[in-house]
Parts: C-alpha cells; structure tokens; sequence
C-alpha cells in the first residue's frame, strides 16, 4: 500500500519503501498489532467464555490449562495481513499466494476450533473432513500456481549441501507441493501443545525463509550460493518479516504459563503458509532441515500409530513426542525451551549449506 502511495501521490517515501527499512517497519508493525489486540482479545475471549478444550486421554499436569481460551490465531492472521499490506508490493502475485493459504487454512482451522468448543469436546471437524478440505485448498493452490507461475514452478527439485544439484521429478512435483503445504500445516498443529512451543521454531523457520528470499531475490548472491534466482521474491521478505512480529507479539501471551493458546485457526494457517513459501523459493528439502522439530514431533505420532497397530505396543508413553518426556516428569518450561535450542541449530545448519560451494 506504502508504494502503491508513493508511486500514484508522489510522497517520496524512498527511505520507506527501501526493501529493509519496509522489513523492520512490517515486523514492528504485526508484532505492535498484536501487543494492543492480545490482551483485549483474551479478556473478550474470557468474557464469552471461550476455553481451550483439552483432551482427556492428554497428560494430567494440563487439566488445569482448562480456563485458558484459544483462537488466539485470529489476531496472529489480523495483524499478518495487515501488516503485509501495508507494506508489501501488492502488485506482487507471491504475496498473495500467501495470503490466500493463509485466510483458507485459517478459515478451516477455525471451523475446527469453532466445533470443539461448541460441542465441547476435544475433536473438532473429523479427520476425514480435515485433510479432504485442507487437501482441496492445497491441489487449487498448487495449480494456481502452477498455470500462472511458469517461471517458478517447475518439475526441479533442489538439494541442499549440494551446489547446482538439482534432481528432474517431472510431475511428482506437484504430490510433493501438496505433501509440502498439508504436512507443514498439520506438523505446526502436533506441534502446538505446549506454552509457546510452536511458535518460537515457525519464527525461527521464518527468519530462515526471510534470508533466503532476500538472497534469492539477487541474482550475483544467488548465482553464487546453493539458491535459485527468483525474480518476485523480494516482497516474501516483508511477509516473513510480519509473520515473524506478529508471532513475537502472539508469543508475549503464549509464553508459559499462557494466556491463550493460538489454536488451530492459528497452527494450521502458519504451517500452510509456510509450506507455500517453501514452493516458491524452491526450498522444499530444506524446510524439513530448518523444519526439524516440526518432522519429529510428527514422525513420532506416525510411529507411535504403526507400532500400536502392528505390535499392540507403544514406543513412547504419548504422543506426540513433548508429550512424552511431560510424563517422564520433565518440567513444561524445560521442554519448551530445549526444543526452542534444537529448533535454533536446525536453521544455524540449514544455513551452512547456503555456503557451500
């Protein structure tokens, strides 16, 4: 909207509109958004009695979380997307691949969370209904992409630590683009279940992704290092920054002990969009490196499934995996920030493999 501004009204904001100063003022701006709306949405929320539901087959020690409210999502979305549009390019069709997956996932998550407290219970939409309308929305936006972004969606597949090795996967790239956006999105949401633990390693992703579309965005650094040259990348940089300061903000209320949890509306619509920055910086094997935490809290559900089915035996006491070392007795906050520290290495590792040559 910024340019939008200065290109029509002749305002000269050229200090502004430079691509970082646009980077820092976005993710002031999601993160400030957020600190006024979080403390008024948690008292309406309070007011309407708006509760997390939690489980009953869940760990004992979170029964008492029962009075704090969720949907906390929504204000992540509200100050993502205004943040984004007050400061992104518009005219940049990325942004709003984003923003799209960002409102669908959104919607669908908080129809989710909208049952579980209404019927008051833990289960929400069922798990056919789920993936069958998050797998619609990720297929339409695969080939939305695909037919009016011939030059960014294509058939090759990066890998990292290895310059120019690119692997041809034909039309397996688009089941890998769907695997991409539906499991990042339901990984973030296993991986929302304790105070702040999400949302710390969806930053942590995100500052990853911000580097990447600032690099890829330049074609003599992106010739130079293990990155595809993308033309139209430049503007992810302002959305990663919002989505960075709105989960900053989210995070001064999610911290342990919470004030309100982001619930699905929130975990399915970061995760999604997540999983579409992937597609269009071409990094897709990279975000399940940075990604780590998110790949092992759902690989352990995954195994803990299959061994049950298979042996009639559990290899962790519950899953997913923070679950389980909660019932081994490791104190709730011990947890969350050594997932934090693991999350922190995976994307300090990640980025090596920008540099090698």
């Amino acid at each position: 909207m910024l340019m939008w501004f200065d290109k029509y009204l002749n305002l000269y904001l050229n200090f502004i509109i430079y691509l970082p100063c646009r980077a820092i003022f976005s993710l002031l701006t999601a993160f400030c958004i957020n600190l006024y709306c979080g403390s008024y949405f948690i008292y309406y929320m309070k007011k309407l009695q708006k509760y997390q539901i939690i489980r009953k087959n869940g760990p004992k020690t979170h029964y008492c979380k029962n009075k704090t409210p969720t949907m906390g999502g929504l204000f992540i979305l509200m100050s993502i997307i205004i943040s984004t549009i007050i400061y992104c390019d518009l005219s940049n069709i990325y942004v709003w691949y984003v923003i799209s997956i960002l409102i669908g996932y959104g919607v669908i998550g908080f129809i989710d969370d909208y049952k579980k407290i209404k019927n008051k219970n833990s289960q929400g939409l069922t798990l056919v209904w789920k993936y069958f309308l998050l797998s619609i929305f990720a297929l339409g936006m695969i080939v939305i992409i695909k037919n009016n972004s011939q030059d960014i969606f294509h058939s090759q597949l990066i890998v990292p630590f290895y310059t120019n090795k690119i692997v041809e996967i034909n039309y397996m790239y688009i089941f890998l683009s769907y695997l991409v956006i539906v499991g990042t999105s339901n990984a973030v949401n296993l991986t929302d279940g304790l105070d702040g633990l999400a949302i710390m390693p969806v930053i942590f992703l995100t500052c990853g992704f911000l580097l990447i579309s600032f690099l890829s965005s330049n074609i003599n650094i992106s010739s130079s290092l293990n990155i595809s040259y993308i033309k139209y990348s430049s503007e992810l940089v302002i959305l990663c920054s919002s989505i960075i300061g709105s989960g900053l903000g989210f995070l001064w209320f999610n911290s342990y002990p919470a004030q309100i949890f982001m619930g699905d509306v929130g975990s399915l619509s970061l995760g999604g969009s997540l999983g579409v920055i992937a597609i269009l910086l071409h990094q897709e094997i990279l975000l399940i490196i940075m990604g780590g935490i998110f790949v092992f809290e759902t690989m352990s559900v995954i195994l803990q499934v299959i061994s049950f089915k298979i042996r009639k035996k559990r290899i962790f006491k519950m899953s997913p995996i923070h679950h389980h070392y909660e019932i081994k007795g490791l104190p709730e906050p011990l947890i969350i920030v050594r997932f934090w520290i693991i999350a922190l290495l995976l994307l300090l590792i990640s980025l090596i493999s920008l540099q090698v040559h």
